[in-house]
């Protein structure tokens, strides 16, 4: 018996041998989660490849011409990758101009640095 109860104990032991390492804090995870959440769409990924390749800020305007899809439609999208810090905007006069936010890239490298 003494036996039995010694080879399951090290099975336990192998099975739930404690973790290594440290798992990503609340406030990081909450950031992660708003960040890919925002990503989570595939007109929001283009926008963001389009502010990406364009090299400049773009208005809202010449981001809705890329797409067939309505201006509030649009500005929707923007509005949640802004909110996310996924994108940045500025007024100037009438027009908004819309560019990547590029720490905001830096949080999603140190993510996938974690999955690795």
């Amino acid at each position: 018996m003494t036996r039995m109860l010694n080879a399951l104990k090290k099975r336990l032991a192998r099975c739930c041998a404690p973790l290594q390492g440290t798992r990503v804090s609340e406030k990081d995870a909450l950031r992660y989660a708003r960040l890919f959440k925002a990503l989570g769409d595939e007109t929001r990924i283009e926008i963001v490849s389009l502010l990406a390749n364009a090299g400049k800020e773009l208005c809202a305007c010449e981001i809705e011409a890329h797409f067939d899809l309505s201006q509030p439609t649009i500005s929707h999208h923007l509005k949640i990758l802004r909110e996310a810090g996924v994108i940045t905007a500025e007024r100037q006069g009438l027009w908004i101009y819309f560019k990547l936010n590029r720490p905001c890239s830096g949080d999603m490298a140190d993510f996938m640095r974690l999955l690795k």
